[in-house]
This record gives structure tokens, sequence and C-alpha cells, in this order.
């Protein structure tokens, strides 16, 4: 069954989904007639017992990395790639528009040439620089948004036309104004679980608190998660890091939002 583009959770509506979820966590858990804990699979109630089977499936599951599923019963779209497969969530590698297509292409070039500050952690560097400068920012400061601007004053100029992106090396001030500039800002809340609404080169926005945020390019969407192309990161995910990385990373860990350059 594919992925309803919403999180499955206790109170579900939807007959059909529950009944599905059900069978397919008895055959998941191993669970028959005789077990205490198998499910109905005839009965359409997504209820406490159903959140239990979800939790118990989740702790025995690690996603696509080896990392552990959250287990919080509800069945979003990692979980649901865990429990259907992979190719029951939607995958998106293209974009519909060119600009997107040509920033993504762009970010993953940096991210090839294995761009890193130098030296470690002082947020400088030749392309670190080059990126800041972009925006009218001094050498020395936190160059994630910059490093989205800079991709993007790449890919409009290859496609010989203007660059729509807000001139800005401020993450929650790129938030702030992207509608200004033509932008459609896509609250998290908005999304919900739903991956069909997102796509390739539109740039994701977090909120840290304080007026401290990170930004990054989605590169494709697979197996329940955003792949993405960002700068000032490392492997840990940190908004502090030492250079370009291609990460993935679930909806949830996404608190803001979501701009799409697609309609400007």
């Amino acid at each position: 069954m594919d992925y309803p583009g919403r999180s499955i959770a206790v109170g579900e509506r939807d007959g059909a989904i529950v009944r599905a979820v059900k069978a397919q966590l008895n055959v998941a858990l191993g669970l028959g007639r005789t077990d205490a804990a198998w499910l109905d699979p005839t009965d359409s109630t997504f209820g406490p017992r159903t959140r239990q089977a979800v939790r118990l499936f989740q702790a025995r599951q690690v996603d696509a990395d080896g990392r552990p599923l959250r287990q919080d019963g509800a069945i979003g779209p990692v979980t649901w790639s865990r429990l259907f497969g992979a190719r029951a969530v939607p995958s998106r590698e293209t974009s519909t528009s060119a600009l997107l297509a040509r920033l993504v292409a762009v970010a993953r070039g940096e991210e090839a040439r294995l761009v890193r500050e130098v030296p470690a952690n002082s947020n400088r560097g030749p392309d670190v620089e080059a990126y800041l400068a972009s925006t009218g920012t001094p050498p020395g400061n936190s160059w994630c948004a910059a490093f989205v601007y800079w991709c993007a004053v790449q890919a409009a100029r290859q496609l010989d036309r203007p660059n729509p992106l807000v001139r800005t090396a401020g993450c929650l001030d790129h938030w702030r104004r992207a509608p200004g500039a033509g932008a459609r800002r896509i609250p998290r809340a908005e999304v919900g679980a739903d991956l069909a609404q997102l796509q390739p080169g539109m740039i994701f926005i977090m909120d840290h608190g304080r007026g401290l945020g990170h930004t990054g390019i989605i590169e494709r969407i697979e197996g329940g998660k955003l792949i993405t192309l960002e700068g000032n990161t490392d492997a840990s995910r940190s908004r502090e890091g030492g250079g370009v990385y291609r990460l993935d990373r679930t909806l949830g860990m996404i608190n803001k939002g979501f701009l799409d350059y697609s309609v400007s």
C-alpha cells in the first residue's frame, strides 16, 4: 500500500488503511491469532493496542542509514517505508522548475568539490568567503544561507535569467522576506507528513531560537526522507559545521518550513 501522505495514528478514520496497517504489523512482528498482542485485521479502529504495536515495531527497526526509528506510535513516511517497503513512499529526483533543477546541480557540484573551511572551524576559506561575499557579508560569519544564495546566483546566471532569491546570509531573514521576492512560503505545519508537497530545489528553513537558524537545499526525496545539500554543516548535521555536505533529514527535523522559488 502506498503512503497516504499524512501521519497515521490513533483516531485514523480511513478503515482500509487501518486494516492494512494491522495486517502488516502482524506479519512484521510475527504475531499469530493466539498471541495476546495480535491485531484483528478486520477491525478498522486505530486505538491504544495498535499504537503499542506500532511502537514495538519502531523499537525493532532502524532507518535506511541504521538509525533507530522514533518510537511515537504514529506512522509517518519513514515508519511507513519500513513497514510497507521503500517503494511504498513516493520518491522524487526531478524538479518542475528549470531554476530549481539548476540550483540543485550547482549545489551538487560544490558538494562534490568537498568544500571545507580553511582553517577548520573558522567560517573562512576561499570558497566560504566567496559565498559570504555574494550576500555582502564579511568573512567569519555563519554561511549556510550565503551558500544557498551563491548557488542560486550561479544557477540564474547559467540560465541567463534574474536571480529571484533574497540576498541575505540570514536564514530567518530569508524566511521573512521571501514572499516579497515572489517565493511561496510553506510553513512546516502546512506540510504535515505530506512529502508530495515538496520537490528538489526547494529551500528548507530551521529555527533554533534566539535569532539562529539553519538552511539548505532539497536534492531529492527518497525513502520518506529529504536528501539535502547544505553549507556550514557536517556529518552530525550541525548548524556550525565546517563544509558543504550531503545529508538526510526527516520532515520532523525541519521546524520552520520551506521556500519554493519555482513560482517566481
